[in-house]
């Protein structure tokens, strides 16, 4: 063979390499970084440094490029993931927190605690065009499938916010558990989950009118109800299994979507906060905040399969397949 048939199998290889990699990403608030981890060697591979106190994190549907809301830095940190580095930051308004981003790509909707506000971003100028007024210390935002409708939690009012974005005006506000967190929708965008981190449960409440339709509790054999804090919650494609990160109960629920019932609890690391799952649904993902770690769990096997260091105070996990 050639020398400058070696040089293209070379790259051949290289980039079927580098398209069959499995990344995942973990926010460090503390370090101002994002840990790299191979899912294949199940080991960190590298670190990106990013701005200050980095939080909620999106792939962009391309796969080529990780957002990251900074809440010191009141910045969203754009970051190619092809060279690991920061491309672009765009201004978020003080203190961001957990953002959602438009079906067309466009706009940006992001909650900004200190403010009360969900502010929204045009992402083309990069300039934020708008703040919507909603309860105390907002967190969780979620978008529609079809764009028209945000969900906006409020901790200290307990609510959840509809808001139309035609109007750009809250529409209802939904009483729920104490201090909601985080959202997740049904496949069918039937179904809002959203997780109540005083409250030890979730509140269900039905799309079509916003209604609560339906309440799952959460209990852990030894541990005392007020370390019962759920958060993170992501759900199956197809929507029969959610996943529920309980906080200070050092657990994650498997919780059956139908019955409304928790099936099965494994236990991650100290103060289990963020998850997701991988493509193949066979490895979820559990960041955990105060042992600085996040744990990987065998789905199937409802057990942990490996803990790794991944930085101090970690918040968030994407991955990029």
């Amino acid at each position: 063979m050639t020398a400058r048939a070696l040089l293209a199998l070379s790259v051949t290889l290289l980039v079927a390499s580098a398209a069959q990699a499995q990344l995942a990403y973990v926010s460090s608030e503390k370090d101002n970084a994002l840990a790299v981890i191979d899912l294949k060697a199940l080991a960190i591979v590298g670190h990106i440094p990013t701005c200050k106190r980095p939080r909620h994190m999106v792939i962009t549907p391309d796969g080529k490029q990780l957002m990251t809301a900074c809440g010191d830095s009141g910045q969203l940190d754009v970051i190619d993931l092809a060279t690991r580095k920061s491309v672009r930051r765009v201004p978020l308004g003080e203190d961001p927190e957990a953002f959602d981003v438009s079906p067309d790509g466009k706009t940006l909707y992001v909650s900004n605690e200190e403010d009360g506000e969900l502010g929204i971003v045009d992402l083309a100028s990069g300039k934020r065009t708008k703040g919507i007024e909603v309860g105390k210390e907002p967190e969780g935002v979620k978008v529609s499938a079809d764009g028209k409708t945000v969900y906006v939690t409020s901790e200290v009012a307990s609510l959840v916010h509809v808001i139309d974005v035609a109007s750009g005006k809250v529409v209802k506000n939904v009483p729920v558990g104490k201090r909601p967190r985080r959202f997740a929708l049904t496949p069918d965008g039937s179904q809002l989950w959203v997780t109540n981190e005083l409250a030890a449960s979730v509140t269900i409440l039905s799309t079509k009118d916003h209604s609560v339709i339906g309440t799952v509790k959460f209990e852990v054999k030894g541990a005392r109800a007020a370390d019962i804090t759920p958060v993170g919650i992501t759900m199956t494609a197809d929507g029969k299994r959610a996943f529920v990160a309980l906080g200070k109960a050092n657990h994650v629920a498997f919780v059956d979507v139908a019955g409304r019932k928790v099936d099965k609890l494994v236990l991650a690391g100290k103060r289990a906060w963020g998850v997701t799952l991988n493509r193949a649904e066979d490895r979820l993902y559990v960041v955990n905040g105060l042992s600085d770690d996040l744990t990987i769990i065998d789905v199937s096997a409802a057990k942990a399969l490996k803990t790794l260091p991944v930085g101090r105070v970690p918040y968030g996990v994407v991955i990029a397949e």
